[in-house]
């Protein structure tokens, strides 16, 4: 028997006017887990759509060997009853319906007459739970549980279907490090259990300390496939294969040039929408022009809670406190109100909450800041489109048309759409909620690039992110958050990882470091 569960032979996939896959070959031995590097919009996804059935036989060119024998897949479900299943990293769970259902969704219990024997499923279900280290009632609605857990759940789902080898998409992404570690633990147990895993990840320290090897795809290429045992497989290495070149930094130089504050919260207190209990506690901070200010906090910690609520009010109730602009006070009670102000705020998800994935570039870009092309409730079409070319081309968005939809862009090409549609506003201060997430090395080195032209503009930038080494990289000065409170505050010259873990895990809150 082969070493090799699978093997992609010469396989080019081509969508109208783009060839996503050009000859790409890819060999996976039996058992281990096998890492994909490369940029956004390199092929990654289109090729696990090939091997999945997502795109049938007969759409793409070259041929997939699995376990042995040649296949042609028609669907999914195709593939699924060879035991291939792939989780993709928009999780497809019905938050509505039980944890149980969800496992056994297609693929239910049946008893007597043809009719679903609950019983079994849920019995069936708390067995595969428990394989994947998750004790939860299988019939807790979904929807109640967070991300985490979720992705746990896909897991079950996919054993549930004898998989033999598993696909996973940006597993981590949304991950907070506890769930990450919980996860990983679990592919090193199913790879004890001998089944075989395919991860797809931009986080390359995930990718050092569990992949057995990495294939770098790029363009649409593959590039090499690396055995992460070598010494010489080192992060760097991988990097310049993904981008071509050697990233000498991981965040561009920047000189700081900070001038008078431009916004103040005082004693901001939010607290949740529906349950009795504070989400935001008596928080204040300060940011000023050319500032870049960074919040770390840990999954829960209220963040982007903090982030929505201040951005017009649209997060939470009973909300107190004051917002100062400029020293003078202001009333930011809708979101129109708080644009207007000068404020902006990129969500972190993008997909749900910053953009509209059916419109063209042009419609997003130009979303927040219509009335400045507008003359008596009516859009100047020509300025529309001129705008949107002119960000097309200032932050390097890699697309032909600003015609072309965002939903069929990269995820590091939609954030740049994002960051376009704010700066468009010329707001005087951006937040930006995991600028960052589920965007490869170099997209992420063009989001710090445009930051520092934000700051050297002499814009304040407030960055929310779950990686610390990135705000400690980009930078001027870092808050804390632990359980909706400001636990401290800290130069970026006396920041560590360390010290930042030990303050987000705080539960009171100490003297802030002026």
């Amino acid at each position: 028997m082969s070493s090799n569960i699978l093997e992609m032979r010469s396989i080019t996939k081509t969508f109208p006017g783009v060839k996503a896959l050009q000859d790409v070959t890819l060999e996976v031995q039996r058992g281990e887990i096998h890492a994909i590097c490369g940029e956004n919009g390199a092929g990654k996804s289109t090729l696990m759509k090939v091997l999945s059935g997502v795109y049938p036989h007969g759409t793409y060119e070259g041929d997939i060997v699995f376990d042995g024998e040649v296949v042609s897949f028609g669907s999914i479900n195709d593939s699924e009853h060879k035991g291939i299943v792939i989780i993709h990293q928009e999780l497809a769970l019905v938050p509505y319906m039980s944890v149980a259902e969800n496992i056994f969704l297609g693929n239910e219990q049946r008893g007597t007459g043809g009719l679903i024997d609950w019983n079994k499923t849920n019995a069936e279900a708390a067995k595969l739970l428990a394989r994947v280290g998750l004790d939860e009632n299988p019939v807790t609605p979904v929807g109640q549980l967070g991300v985490g857990k979720q992705q746990l759940i896909e897991i079950a789902k996919a054993l549930s279907k004898e998989v033999k080898l598993l696909i996973l998409d940006e597993p981590t992404a949304a991950l907070n490090d506890s769930d990450s570690e919980h996860l990983l633990d679990l592919l090193r147990h199913l790879k004890g259990q001998g089944i075989t895993s395919i991860m797809i990840s931009h986080k390359l320290n995930e990718i050092a300390e569990i992949a057995d090897r990495t294939t770098i795809i790029r363009d649409g290429r593959t590039i090499e496939t690396i055995d992460m045992s070598r010494p010489e497989s080192t992060q760097d290495r991988i990097i310049k294969g993904m981008v071509g070149r050697d990233l000498e930094h991981r965040y561009p130089e920047r000189t700081p040039n900070i001038g008078p504050e431009v916004l103040r919260v005082e004693n901001w207190t939010v607290w949740h929408p529906t349950q009795d209990r504070k989400v935001v506690d008596d928080a204040s901070f300060t940011v000023r022009a050319g500032e870049v200010v960074g919040i770390a906090g840990l999954m829960g910690a209220g963040r982007t809670e903090l982030a929505m609520s201040l951005f017009g009010r649209s997060y939470g109730r009973n909300i107190s406190g004051q917002i100062f602009k400029r020293g003078e006070p202001v009333q930011m009670r809708t979101v129109s109100e708080a644009i207007a102000h000068g404020i902006a705020y990129a969500t972190e998800d993008r997909k749900k909450y910053g953009l509209n994935l059916i419109e063209d570039i042009k419609r997003n870009v130009s979303a927040a800041g219509l009335h400045k092309m507008s003359r008596r409730g009516w859009v100047n079409g020509n300025e529309e489109l001129k705008v949107a070319e002119e960000y097309r081309a200032s932050l390097n968005i890699k697309t032909p048309s600003v015609l072309a939809v965002v939903g069929k862009l990269s995820g590091g090409n939609q954030q740049k759409v994002v960051l376009s549609k704010w700066i468009y506003t010329d707001a005087d201060v951006l937040i930006l909620d995991e600028p960052t997430r589920g965007i490869d090395v170099g997209a992420k080195y063009e989001i710090y690039t445009i930051i520092n032209r934000l700051v050297a503009a002499g814009k304040a930038v407030i960055v929310i992110s779950s990686e610390l080494p990135e705000l400690l990289g980009i930078s001027d000065r870092v808050y804390t958050l632990a359980f909706g409170r400001i636990t401290g505050q800290l130069p970026v010259q006396d920041a560590t990882q360390e010290r930042l873990m030990e303050l987000m895990t705080m539960e009171k809150e100490t003297d802030k470091v002026q």
